[in-house]
């Protein structure tokens, strides 16, 4: 025989939301749109400073350690928002349980893919030394 519950019906199901981690998307999709906004106007400033400039003035423009970490946090901070944004439309519209996991995985290599290339081509740049 099991004992009764003290608990009210509510306190059993506060804070377990329909999967359990929906307000964690919510909060670090809204995190990285927000940090993307000032990102992005750190890219605008970086990019009106190089119209005009030679190919040399440039590159040591984007090697500047604050410009590289500004550019590098962009890269990063859109691709999270991008797989969390496209994981969310992948869960409410495939319906079907095989071709959701599929797409969901491909979604997350896609996602790293442009992360990783982005990265990449940042610190081939930013680790540049003009001779």
């Amino acid at each position: 025989m099991t004992t009764p519950s003290m608990r009210t019906p509510f306190s059993r199901i506060r804070f377990l939301g329909s999967a359990k981690s929906g307000t964690e998307h919510f909060w670090l999709q809204r995190l990285t749109g927000l940090a993307n906004a000032f990102l992005a106007t750190g890219l605008v400033v970086i990019m009106l400073m190089l119209i005009g400039k030679p190919y040399d003035d440039a590159i040591a423009i984007l090697s500047h350690p604050l410009a590289s970490l500004i550019l590098l946090a962009g890269v990063i901070s859109a691709a999270v928002h991008m797989r969390i944004g496209m994981q969310v439309i992948i869960e409410d519209y495939v319906h079907a349980e095989g071709p959701k996991v599929l797409a969901l995985l491909a979604n997350t290599f896609f996602a790293f893919a442009i992360g990783l290339a982005g990265v990449y081509a940042i610190l081939k740049i930013g680790l540049t030394k003009l001779v």
